[in-house]
């Protein structure tokens, strides 16, 4: 009976996003559809607790469109910004789940094997980013660096907080305050491909670097 009432109420949801999203802006679209993501994520959570999936999806919408971050005319634009300025670099520009600005950027492009020297083709676009993020005093940044699996722990551990700290450092020479941004290198834990190819390791070692701007209250 409850998985007959979760799954009314996350169609509903559904149904309720689709009839509304025709009169949003892009901005709205997407804090509606946070709003729907909470709202389904809610509903799960009140009922796997045993909780009213009703109230948990009444919780859930409110987290989804004004939780932690907002999405904001400032973050919509640094994200066209940099769509456009990575276009063709292999760099991916996507808004995570809970309105964050995410660039996966691969070695190729960030750093040399082994390395956590800045190399020339990534300068262009961390210049291109620190504006945006001087243009927007409220955001935050999170840099996190990645390795693949070759090599021990004791290298690659502190090999991805080095290349992070690399891309911290570029950014605060080009004007955006160091204390707005958070620093982490997780090594090899967290792959994306499979380490037993050429290229799926190229792919494992990559920077991450997430904006979130928080609601002003």
């Amino acid at each position: 009976m409850r998985k007959q009432h979760l799954t009314l109420l996350a169609a509903s949801a559904a149904l309720v996003l689709a009839s509304g999203c025709a009169n949003m802006d892009d901005t709205q679209r997407r804090t509606a559809a946070g709003a729907g993501i909470g709202a389904i994520a809610g509903a799960v959570i009140g009922s796997a607790t045993g909780g009213s999936a009703g109230t948990g999806a009444l919780v859930g919408a409110g987290v989804g469109a004004l939780g932690t971050y907002i999405w904001s005319q400032n973050m919509e634009r640094q994200r066209r910004d940099m769509e456009q300025a990575t276009r063709g670099t292999g760099i991916a520009v996507t808004q995570t789940a809970d309105n964050q600005l995410m660039l996966n950027i691969p070695s190729d492009i960030s750093f040399a094997v082994g390395r956590a020297d800045i190399q020339p083709n990534f300068a262009p676009v961390l210049d291109r980013f620190a504006e945006g993020l001087r243009n927007n005093p409220y955001a935050e940044v999170r840099i996190v660096g990645h390795t693949d699996s070759t090599g021990s722990d004791a290298i690659n551990n502190p090999l991805s907080v080095e290349r992070a700290a690399r891309t911290r450092d570029y950014l605060a020479a080009r004007g955006v305050d160091s204390r707005r941004i958070a620093i982490d290198g997780v090594g090899s834990r967290y792959p994306i491909a499979s380490n037993d190819t050429n290229d799926g390791r190229a792919r494992n070692r990559r920077v991450e670097i997430f904006v979130g701007e928080r609601p002003r209250g």
